[in-house]
């Protein structure tokens, strides 16, 4: 672990009963975090609370769908009555449909787009509603290399992430405009190891798998985590295939167009036919104990040597500007409550 923030921190995650939203809850909980958790299984989310209870955090759960506004705003108002001031609001839920575009359904892009994108919206809307006022606080989007550069099957998925990031850049730039202290950022994810995959709904005729090389969902929490701390710039970009496809695709973007059109279909697909009574979580969420990790541990990559070089610059650059232009203390640096 490169660093550690403020013991009893206020932490909201979406979308954190399982996959990465797990696995962000767990860092944070190492921690002493006190966490509010959000999903709409409320099964799991007990699971996880238990085990995030045994690691030493303080934890409230919310079976709730991020679609809904209301609900957002809810959470928010139970957290800072029950828990305290909101310190930093983690969007992180998602679901998708593996599907050629010409099979997609109207009502299925309107569901991807009300969880992966309008779910970071509203959950912004209620971190900021509380956040300016103090004037502090961190907002994380959690995001993907897909939001600089689509894959074919996944179209609804890559468009909503696509609108997170431009939902962001607009955030960004008012909070530059206004001179808040209230700071944001989007972490860009490669492809990890999580459940998603067993229960993403899909009309694929064998199982869906990210597009290697994969890595364990640790290794994006530990860039949430430190993003929380660290003001890392605009968006932090995760592993070297992250950093390959964003910049890549500005340079040959139709070559990776004709490159996807060759391998996209069937690096998107294992070798087992999608079981005929498989269960999805696109309506309602999917049963099962899942956790943090998929079922590619023997595939998937445990450290981005990549990512833990620009940790390290990032903390360097922190330690050169304290020396020439000291500030005051912020979120993780001991600020009052």
């Amino acid at each position: 672990m490169i660093s550690l923030g403020q013991r009893g921190d206020v932490v909201v995650i979406t979308g954190a009963s399982a996959g990465l939203g797990r696995a962000i809850a767990n860092r944070f909980a190492t921690n002493g975090a006190r966490l509010a958790i959000t999903a709409r299984g409320r099964e799991r989310l007990e699971q996880a609370k238990v085990e995030l209870e045994a690691l030493g955090a303080e934890v409230l759960v919310f079976s709730e769908d991020v679609a809904d506004a209301d609900a957002m705003e809810r959470i928010a108002e139970t957290v800072e009555r029950e828990l305290g001031p909101i310190d930093i609001w983690i969007n992180n839920a998602m679901v998708s449909v593996f599907s050629p575009i010409k099979q997609m359904e109207p009502a299925e892009y309107r569901r991807v787009t009300e969880v992966t994108y309008l779910g970071y919206v509203y959950g912004t809307l209620a971190a900021l509603r509380r956040m300016l006022p103090r004037n502090r606080g961190v907002i994380i989007h959690v995001g993907s290399a897909l939001a600089h550069r689509s894959i074919p099957l996944q179209s609804a998925y890559c468009a909503a992430k696509h609108a997170v990031m431009g939902f962001h850049e607009s955030l960004l730039s008012e909070l530059i405009h206004d001179g808040s202290a209230v700071r944001t950022t989007i972490v860009q994810m490669p492809a990890l190891n999580t459940p998603q995959f067993d229960w993403v709904k899909t009309r694929l005729p064998n199982s869906p798998q990210p597009l290697p090389p994969v890595f364990q969902p640790e290794i994006g929490a530990d860039a949430v985590f430190f993003a929380a701390y660290h003001d890392v710039g605009r968006e932090l970009l995760v592993g070297w295939p992250t950093v390959k496809v964003v910049e890549g695709n500005k340079i040959v973007a139709a070559y990776i167009d004709r490159k996807l059109a060759r391998d996209g279909y069937k690096g998107q697909q294992g070798k087992q036919p999608v079981s005929a009574d498989r269960q999805d979580n696109l309506w309602k969420p999917a049963s099962g104990a899942w956790s943090a990790h998929g079922r590619f541990d023997d595939i998937a990559r445990p450290k981005s040597l990549l990512l833990r070089l620009v940790l390290k610059l990032n903390l360097f650059g922190e330690t050169i500007e304290r020396v020439i232009r000291p500030r005051g203390r912020t979120i993780g640096d001991g600020a009052q409550r």
